[in-house]
């Protein structure tokens, strides 16, 4: 029997919980072991506690990570602090750790896993990234044989459900996090999601996997989908596209992109068909090809499903097959001023003669070929103007929003959005 401590009685840490108790008996027949829960770590001592684990709570960690009878411990607490002491504690105390936080692990991932190296345990953290869905030990460990080129993934949940919600019920954005928060996918403030810090901390776990790079969310060039209106919205699915927030890893020739923003996505893309709270990751490797992971990002079983096969996995790996930090190259990540995509132009201009030529004209001059031109709607002598790039670098496109925002008969570039053609 292998006794475990519980940092934390959330949502995810409920779900661990409940989950055990359900399944223990399948476990121990499947995976050979039998887990017993032996204490578990909340803050609040006013909450009501279901009766079931009143004899486990206990307010004190230090009774989890100095408890030498405990073989793991799970931190589901969230945070980036007191989670990494805590963490780092239970390492030094050799006891195996399993996480699903995904800000510790895409910041102090090396040390941790060095952590647990030295002091012969093991250290976890599948539901990090993607919820439920297996995909940190495929990379590591099932496609190991493979070079990978490429990651392009919807990695939150809230985000995808606000952008669903926009494109099917015809809702503003402010209405569509309402509809969230009121079904429990958003929190009180959702900044981490809707800013895209969330995917951004989940895609540089994912890019140092992949790539063998050490990659931490602040080489992340991270946009979020607030500045995404219904009118974007209606007009992509004019133009026979969706519009997602996508998390992309490239690897070149010269470095790496790494980068979190809005895309338009051709409606035959397979990340166009992933809606509400559902995630997808796409992988790409020399030797398997394109490859699609897909299922409930989020959530207190999906969640919890990947943390139990953590645990025992975690009980059963020896210090042989341990997993350790696989950051070995030392490739630069490079600035996303060079990256090259197509993008999405709204602009409100003067419905006048001769302004479009000059649009065209500083497009020109930043060396950017224009696919598409379509004038929509004219409100009160304003025209709305959509474009349609061919591929160029992100600096040209810089440079031609100041420009094109100087014009005096422009009202707005009311929104610039990468386009992605390829399915």
């Amino acid at each position: 029997m292998y006794n475990i401590g519980i940092l934390g009685f959330g949502t995810v840490g409920s779900g661990v919980v409940e989950l055990i108790l359900k399944n223990n008996g399948n476990i121990e027949k499947k995976g050979g072991l039998t887990l017993n829960i032996k204490k578990i770590l909340v803050k609040d001592k006013v909450k009501k506690r279901p009766e079931y684990i009143k004899e486990l709570i206990t307010y004190k960690p230090e009774d989890i990570i100095y408890d030498p009878e405990i073989d793991l411990v799970v931190e589901v607490m969230g945070g980036e602090e007191p989670a990494l002491t805590y963490i780092r504690q239970a390492l030094k105390n050799k006891k195996h750790v399993v996480t699903a936080n995904k800000e510790v692990i895409s910041k102090h991932g090396r040390e941790l896993l060095e952590l647990a190296l030295q002091n012969k345990v093991n250290l976890l953290f599948e539901a990090s990234v993607a919820g439920g869905i297996p995909i940190i030990i495929p990379l590591k460990e099932s496609l190991i044989a493979n070079e990978f080129g490429n990651i392009m993934a919807i990695l939150n949940g809230t985000t995808n459900f606000i952008l669903t919600q926009m494109e099917e019920n015809k809702v503003e954005f402010s209405q569509a996090l309402e509809m969230a928060k009121k079904q429990g996918y958003a929190e009180s403030d959702p900044s981490a999601d809707i800013l895209g810090l969330d995917a951004a901390r989940k895609i540089a776990i994912l890019a140092s996997i992949a790539f063998n790079v050490r990659i931490t969310p602040d080489k992340v060039y991270t946009e979020g989908i607030n500045g995404i209106s219904y009118t974007d919205i209606n007009y992509a699915q004019e133009l026979g596209f969706t519009i997602r927030l996508i998390a992309e890893a490239q690897r070149t020739k010269d470095g790496i992109f790494v980068l979190v923003a809005p895309v338009l996505l051709r409606k035959e893309h397979p990340l166009s068909a992933v809606k509400d709270v559902y995630n997808a990751v796409i992988v790409e490797g020399d030797a398997v090809g394109r490859l699609m992971f897909y299922g409930k990002g989020a959530g207190k079983m999906p969640t919890a499903s990947a943390v139990v096969s953590d645990i025992i996995k975690a009980l059963k790996t020896d210090e042989k097959n341990r997993l350790n930090c696989t950051c070995f190259r030392d490739e630069r990540v490079l600035p996303i001023e060079l990256f090259r995509s197509a993008y999405y132009f709204r602009i409100k201009a003067m419905d006048k003669p001769g302004v479009l030529s000059k649009i065209s004209g500083i497009f020109g001059k930043n060396d950017i070929n224009l696919y598409m031109v379509i004038q929509k709607n004219s409100i009160n002598n304003i025209a709305e103007i959509v474009v349609i790039t061919y591929e160029t670098t992100f600096k040209n496109i810089q440079k031609a929003v100041d420009e094109i925002n100087s014009l005096d008969d422009i009202a707005e570039v009311s929104n610039v959005i990468r386009v992605k053609e390829e399915v």
